[in-house]
């Protein structure tokens, strides 16, 4: 091969020179004509207040911008069935690369969604069963807990032209691993029949007590009324027999009433396919708290849980049946499957051994494959989608993070970042929504949004490096080397909640008494048992307001005014000072705009291309009819008083005469929780996950109940905003209530009174009081993982 004698240097190739990502004149939601540039190949973090216009930027413009470009490759047809997504407000977008998302929604309750489902892990058990196990019972399907056994056979006619005919006869069979006693759902239902009709009243007389079930109803009451297979006029308690049959458990039959043909179904099928055959979390409240109070679900007594036939669970590899390995911790399952040596499944065993050592790698090794999905925290749930990029050979994309320490103990951070830094070491781009200073610590590139929140943020406040971020005067410069200081003199508590032999989950018979009247956090690496304890194992009665991380349901027509219960006030006071009725102040009622019903936008559907949302020409976007707007309270409007802040309407509903004592209570719960900054209108579906856990906080601190219960409501709050919620905190135990807190963030633990630590490790390895006492004890020790961590963090 000839030398090259050439010792010019040469010029760069004009591929390299598109190293940047950059974004001009960015306005989605709250962004103010953004322009930044992003290096690629580096990892950089996105730091601000919460709803400084972070997640608009990162998720909202450069990863939705990029989807949908990806999405035009596609030919038309297959773009019909893929979600449609509009063109994000921006002027330029230029250096994208391929975006892959991985964020904190949930992988969803659907009962038959697990882990291992979730993971394709499931899926690589069954095969390896099918391959194996002994004695062979089927193909992969066979151990499918959502594949039913099926049998059939007919005949059907075969046209051979000329009048030839021929039957031909077929037999169909297919073996699934479905539990049939329980549908593959692990547990079985008991419905309380007291719940559901007043059996000394007839049906003439209104006997159903089921939510919605109206005695004028011709879908529900009036067919079994009207039917002709029950008397409705006789007592449900004195039907006969074959009455009662009919009523609750007849299969659906053709009925007429007054000359239209409707199926008349046993009482107790047609609550399963109307109630219970849902998600539980996803029905209104109402209907939540009746399906509550009328069901309980028991373990499947057939399965004993595993949703698996009994011919599913006889096959089974060295005396272990799919059941066994689903149900056992994934650190553990990995050194079973480990053990396997079979040439013939070699390239199987190696993908599911990957796929388990990335559980066990991310900190999820004390999972099991049969953890119902839908259990999983938010940060769970991220994790559990990073596994399946972890081993990817893919380069030169970009991976959007956000807030991949939620849920983290600070021993659990520095594993993530370890993740991260592989990622971007691979070649690609990882740009990580974060407030953890551990993490913004390891970036390469920092930008700062804010000043504010809302309308006071949407600006790029710095861009840089870590220490420029720490010398440049940003909120969040001035509060990264922030630190709290362990109190020096605690709360004493007024009681105790006593809990005895908790053993929900991994929890090894926990006995524990959880003072009252003061400020207790729960603390404990993830996995350890702190949930199970908190939120499994209080004794019922105890008046708990319990606040998770579950997400917050609602469409684009809902918002702060409407979940908090603040716009019903806000509708009467309107109705009272014109006279007129309060429905007319609502955009989903009687005073929606009649074009575009009360949405303020028009929708249009263009096919597999994405829809066009367009302002009403009607109202101009107010969502009310024109003479609705007529009505004033203290010189505004109903739209005006819906664009407001919290902060505005707190004011404006205080004192003169908008006075409204109902709905400044609920904006000054608001205020406490740190949404000063929202506007009572605005849809739901654009708050952030901080944003929405605090909207539950301050709906549910108007219940009443003397203990609250709070699982880390640090999540999604920057530095500067911890010290609100610990101010807030302080108030609620001042005011008498007790507080307990399940947290990982340190300055949260400096301010209890009180420390319940689980430990020492995850999974197996949790599950016990590894300490009980004042955080200046804790730090004193150092006897535990989190004692190390504290002790680090205050500087003692």
């Amino acid at each position: 091969m000839a030398k090259r004698t050439d010792t010019q240097p040469t010029a760069p190739h004009a591929a390299d020179s598109h190293d940047l990502i950059r974004v001009h004149g960015a306005r989605v939601n709250n962004l103010k004509d953004v322009s930044i540039e992003i290096p690629k190949r580096r990892l950089t973090v996105f730091t601000g207040v919460s709803g400084s216009g972070k997640s608009s930027l990162v998720f909202g413009t450069i990863a939705a911008e990029s989807q949908r470009l990806i999405n035009e490759t596609y030919s038309a047809f297959v773009q019909g069935f893929m979600p449609t997504l509009a063109r994000p407000e921006v002027d330029v977008l230029d250096g994208l690369t391929t975006v892959i998302t991985v964020d904190q929604q949930r992988l969803g309750a659907d009962p038959r969604s697990t882990v291992g489902t979730a993971t394709d892990a499931n899926a690589m058990l069954r095969i390896l069963f099918s391959r194996l196990g002994k004695p062979h019972i089927g193909s992969p399907q066979a151990f499918s807990f959502n594949v039913a056994s099926v049998q059939a056979s007919g005949a059907f006619k075969v046209d051979r032209g000329a009048d030839r005919t021929r039957t031909v006869k077929r037999t169909f069979t297919r073996t699934g691993g479905m539990c049939t006693r329980c549908e593959g759902r692990g547990t079985v239902s008991d419905i309380d029949l007291t719940q559901l009709y007043d059996d000394s009243k007839s049906l003439s007389e209104g006997a159903f007590t089921i939510p919605g079930w109206k005695s004028d109803s011709f879908w529900t009451v009036r067919v079994y009324a009207e039917s002709g297979l029950l008397d409705p006029d006789k007592p449900i308690r004195k039907f006969t027999k074959r009455e009662m049959q009919d009523f609750l458990y007849r299969e659906p039959t053709k009925v007429k009433v007054e000359g239209v043909n409707l199926t008349y179904e046993g009482l107790i099928p047609k609550i399963q396919k109307s109630f219970l055959s849902k998600d539980k979390e996803a029905l209104q409240p109402h209907i939540r708290e009746f399906v509550e109070r009328a069901v309980t679900f028991t373990t499947c007594p057939d399965c004993d849980g595993s949703r698996l036939s009994e011919e599913a669970r006889s096959s089974k590899i060295r005396k272990l049946s799919i059941a066994d390995a689903c149900a056992m911790q994934i650190s553990v399952l990995a050194e079973w499957v480990r053990g396997l040596d079979d040439p013939s499944v070699a390239p199987l065993l190696a993908a599911l051994q990957r796929t388990l050592d990335s559980f066990v790698e991310i900190g999820l090794g004390y999972l099991s494959l049969d953890r119902p999905s839908g259990t999983l925290s938010g940060g769970e749930a991220q994790r559990v989608k990073m596994i399946r990029h972890l081993g990817s050979s893919l380069t030169d994309v970009t991976y959007v993070f956000d807030e991949p320490t939620i849920g983290l103990h600070p021993h659990d951070i520095q594993r993530m970042n370890d993740l991260l830094l592989r990622l971007r070491d691979k070649g690609n781009t990882v740009l990580v929504v974060e407030h953890k200073p551990q993490t913004i610590a390891i970036a390469d590139h920092v930008v700062d949004l804010g000043p504010g929140a809302g309308s006071a943020g949407g600006t790029v406040c710095f861009e840089g490096t870590v220490e420029g971020l720490r010398a440049g005067d940003t909120v969040t410069g001035r509060h990264l080397d922030d630190r709290a200081v362990v109190k020096e003199t605690v709360r004493e508590p007024t009681g105790v909640l006593e809990i005895r032999g908790a053993t929900a989950h991994n929890l090894r018979g926990v006995d524990v008494d959880i003072p009252l009247g003061v400020l207790t956090v729960v603390t404990g690496v993830a996995g350890s048992g702190k949930s199970s304890l908190v939120h499994g194992s209080i004794p019922a009665g105890a008046e708990v307001v319990s606040v998770d991380q579950g997400a917050i349901r609602g469409s684009r027509r809902s918002n702060p005014a409407t979940y908090t219960g603040l716009l019903d006030p806000i509708r009467k006071a309107f109705a009272k000072a014109n006279g007129v009725k309060p429905a007319l102040f609502s955009s989903n009622s009687e005073g929606a705009c009649p074009t575009c019903n009360g949405a303020g936008v028009i929708y249009t559907d263009l096919a597999m291309m994405a829809g066009v949302a367009t302002p009403c020409e009607e109202c101009e976007g107010k969502r009310f009819q024109a003479s609705v707007l007529d009505y004033h309270l203290g010189g505004r409007d109903i739209s005006e008083v819906l664009a407001m802040s919290v902060t505005e309407a707190e004011e404006f509903f205080g004192a003169g005469e908008a006075r409204t004592p109902a709905a400044h209570r609920i904006l000054e719960r608001l205020a406490d929780v740190g949404l000063g900054y929202l506007s009572l209108g605005q849809p739901l579906t654009t708050l952030s996950g901080g944003e929405r856990q605090r909207l539950k906080l301050a709906t549910h601190m108007a219940e009443k109940g003397g203990v609250y219960v709070l699982d880390e409501p640090t999540t999604g709050l920057h530095l500067a905003d911890v010290e609100q919620l610990l101010g807030l905190l302080d108030r609620l135990v001042d005011s008498g209530k007790s507080v307990i807190v399940v947290e990982h963030h340190q300055a949260v633990m400096a301010h209890a009174d009180w420390i319940i630590d689980l430990g020492p490790g995850a999974g197996h390895d949790g599950g016990r009081i590894v300490f009980e006492g004042t955080p200046a004890d804790l730090v004193a020790a150092r006897s535990t993982l989190t004692g190390e961590h504290l002790a680090e963090y205050v500087g003692a």
